[in-house]
């Protein structure tokens, strides 16, 4: 629309001005379209397309400062949300059991008491009988550890040795008293070196027992998760419905806040079930394959592996490491190492990479790329905890990203 105001020039048809005003703002408007095409034309016919993409710079800072800053929130608060995260996961994995009680027409409260108290009794029950294998285990660190850095420097210095052997052969047959005596000298001068290899025994002693502060603190955090997965059982869908009234009072958001919680409860639930299961199913495998095997400890060995078998990718690797030592502590044999290692590695394989596999895949249809990076950066921000944590923590990111606007890129990067 034109509007024109007093003393413009007029109207009129037979006016050759006012003809010509409305084709020159027309013409304006056109031709950078027209020069915008030709450009597009130009840059099709050399090769290259760009994209034309409009970048907020003091958006993108302030979103690159509020991650930096959510990143080291998270390292600096790792004791407050990793026992946090254990309480909740683990509470998800034992709701249906309280569920299923309340179905049975017994309270909820009297429910989560008990199924809080089988779980402590369980795990109460578990190490009281597999405590004199975990004690002999720490027991023979210290000969581990001579062991294994003895096989190292004598890896490291085979030449040496050799010529060393040679040279003493020589000696032998060139035997004198003289010679013995300068025998004897060389002994005590090589004392020393080879009372060297003891050292590391003595700091694995010293980290024992610097480590029982840690212990300490490691059974504190165990006793205030066990409290939290009472509560969170307790408490049932409490959270559940609070959240859904902060959404506001509009039905839809309540729908959508209503479907993400569905979403995440069933999907974290099937996967601590499945973890659950495979790493039960792995234990009692290992138990079986190492007992037959004649390796000493197998109980305790069991229970480490279906323990870190939890952390995917890393988990039978470290399985594998730890028996391979093991078994090379108590039978020095090549072979023996191959069979145990080699058994430990098919198990793991088994359980971890055909059946845990498969069934992430149908329960959380995730890219596994994407699982190993993000892996990468959970161990980095929270260590070992990460890598535990790490898979759950990225399946919520995903369900929450699949329904909430403006987070599909994340969806869609994490997904199949």
């Amino acid at each position: 629309m034109h509007l024109a105001s007093p003393g413009s020039v007029s109207t009129e048809p037979n006016n050759p001005a006012a003809q010509e005003a409305p084709s020159a703002v027309v013409a304006d408007i056109v031709q950078p379209e027209t020069h915008s095409g030709a450009g597009d034309e130009l840059a099709l016919q050399s090769g290259s397309l760009r994209l034309p993409i409009h970048v907020n710079a003091r958006g993108v800072a302030l979103g690159i400062l509020a991650t930096v800053a959510f990143v080291f929130s998270l390292q600096w608060a790792q004791k407050f949300f990793v026992p946090l995260l254990l309480g909740i996961f683990i509470a998800y994995t034992l709701s249906p059991l309280v569920r299923w009680l309340e179905r049975i027409h017994i309270k909820r409260a009297i429910g989560a008491t008990l199924v809080t108290a089988v779980l402590i009794g369980g795990l109460g029950a578990t190490m009281y009988r597999v405590q004199d294998e975990f004690f002999n285990i720490i027991d023979e660190l210290p000969t581990l550890t001579h062991k294994v850095t003895k096989l190292l420097a004598s890896v490291a210095t085979g030449q040496s040795t050799i010529q060393q052997v040679q040279k003493a052969a020589a000696e032998i047959e060139q035997a004198t008293a003289s010679v013995g005596q300068n025998k004897d000298a060389r002994l005590v001068q090589r004392r020393p070196t080879v009372s060297q290899p003891h050292a590391p025994a003595f700091r694995v002693t010293d980290w024992l027992l610097a480590g029982s502060v840690g212990l300490a603190s490691f059974i504190t955090q165990a006793t205030m998760v066990l409290f939290l997965v009472f509560f969170l059982l307790l408490a049932g869908d409490t959270f559940k419905r609070k959240l859904v009234k902060l959404t506001g009072p509009s039905l839809t958001r309540k729908k959508v806040t209503v479907h993400i919680l569905d979403d995440i409860n069933t999907t974290v639930q099937n996967y601590m079930f499945m973890l659950l299961v495979t790493n039960i199913l792995l234990a009692l495998m290992m138990w079986v394959a190492l007992r037959a095997i004649g390796l000493e400890n197998a109980g305790a060995w069991a229970i480490f592996a279906g323990v870190t078998h939890i952390m995917p990718y890393f988990g039978p690797l470290l399985i594998t490491t730890a028996t391979g030592l093991v078994a090379f502590l108590q039978f020095e044999s090549l072979r023996m190492v191959i069979l145990v290692a080699g058994a430990s590695m098919a198990i793991a394989t088994l359980v971890g990479m055909v059946v845990a596999t498969w069934m992430t895949g149908k329960i959380a249809k995730m890219n596994p790329a994407a699982v190993f990076v993000s892996l990468l950066f959970w161990g980095w921000l929270w260590g070992m905890w990460g890598l535990l944590l790490g898979v759950p923590v990225v399946m919520i990111i995903k369900t929450v990203a699949e329904r909430v606007e403006g987070m599909e890129v994340v969806a869609e990067l994490l997904g199949e």
